[in-house]
């Protein structure tokens, strides 16, 4: 198993909790380190926020628990009737996240057997909201990874299968069921790609200059994200409709064999042409020749189908082959879009371009 950052992470602010708590004092110092693994967060912004809803949330927790003792006493109805009315108000205000660590503030504060409950409910809060503090110390030293690195990364490596897989499945040398379950586990690396999509448009600028290069970069990643989601929907109805396209022409197969052939050299070549390792004016699958084989195999299409219905043959493999020829488009047209972006991106940022990101590619 490999040991994350925010693993780690998690461990060294509940030793840091639990060390200034005994260092100051504190009764009950192992609050602090609950309260800290509710704190932990992978970046240095959802740190920030989670640091204002967490101290938010505890005083509005630490206030109805005392208004709770003072008036109706600790029990354990009057326990359940506070978290109630915590939660309640906690939505209403839009503070969902830190609920769970509002209801640990309002348990360890009613559970008082203290002649002084306002001094004990003073440490107790200061206990949790030290715990919250360590949480966000930890963060701010130990600073996150480069989030566009591991952004391009995980993109470029999602498309490498995708392809591998289009390549094999297209030849129908790919194992059926094999193939199925591929599918679904690229699908959840793609909900991860937007994760650290996430997390880098959450990494501050701090100039102008640099802000404006990253907005041009988001656009140019989330249209990789969308081109790879293209992609695997192609895979996606090769796989469902292998069948129909092994009962295609011979000349009509070989036609959509090489135009995906293509269209995967071309993705291929976009991600090096970022990254710097192809000229920018390298555009090998689009332009005007692009778009005559688009229209050639579609005039291969539609003669197929005339064909087809002069013979008064079944029509429902047609049915479901525009099914997969619409996908084959719909990935062409956004691989299209993506080498507008990244020459764009290139004619006025070419410097800008990390060297590390050479690595990944």
């Amino acid at each position: 198993m490999k040991l994350g950052a925010r693993i780690f992470k998690t461990g060294v602010a509940i030793s840091m909790a639990l060390f200034l708590a005994d260092l100051l004092g504190l009764p009950s110092p192992v609050f602090a380190g609950v309260a800290a693994i509710f704190a932990i967060q992978p970046s240095i912004y959802r740190s920030y926020l989670t640091l204002l809803d967490q101290i938010y949330g505890n005083l509005i927790g630490a206030a109805i628990a005392i208004i709770f003792v003072l008036t109706l006493g600790s029990n354990y109805f009057t326990i359940g009737a506070a978290a109630i009315l915590a939660i309640v108000v906690m939505l209403k205000l839009k503070l969902d996240k830190p609920v769970p660590l509002t209801l640990v503030t309002i348990i360890i504060i009613m559970d008082s057997h203290s002649i002084d409950f306002l001094t004990f409910a003073s440490l107790r809060f200061g206990t949790v909201l030290l715990g919250i503090i360590s949480a966000f110390i930890v963060n701010m030293i130990f600073l996150p990874p480069k989030y566009e690195n591991r952004l391009l990364s995980s993109i470029h490596s999602v498309s490498e299968e995708v392809i591998r897989w289009i390549r094999v499945s297209i030849r129908h040398a790919s194992d059926h069921i094999s193939v199925k379950e591929d599918i679904e586990k690229l699908a959840d690396k793609l909900v991860q790609v937007d994760q650290w999509y996430s997390f880098y448009k959450e990494e501050r600028s701090y100039t102008k200059k640099q802000q404006y290069i990253k907005a041009r970069k988001l656009v140019l990643y989330r249209q990789m994200i969308a081109t790879s989601k293209k992609s695997l929907e192609v895979l996606r109805r090769l796989n469902r409709f292998e069948n129909e396209l092994m009962e295609l022409p011979q000349h009509f197969h070989m036609m959509i064999q090489e135009r995906l052939e293509s269209l995967a050299s071309y993705h291929e070549q976009l991600y090096m042409k970022y990254v710097g390792k192809l000229r920018p004016e390298h555009s090998e699958g689009s332009g005007k020749d692009a778009i005559l084989k688009r229209n050639e195999v579609m005039a291969i299409f539609i003669k197929e189908i005339n064909l087809a219905h002069e013979e008064h043959e079944d029509e429902f493999s047609v049915y479901h082959l525009m099914h997969v020829l619409s996908a084959i488009l719909d990935y062409e047209e956004q691989l299209e879009h993506l080498d507008l972006l990244i020459i764009a991106y290139l004619n006025y940022h070419s410097d800008e371009v990390d060297s590390d990101l050479e690595n990944f590619i």
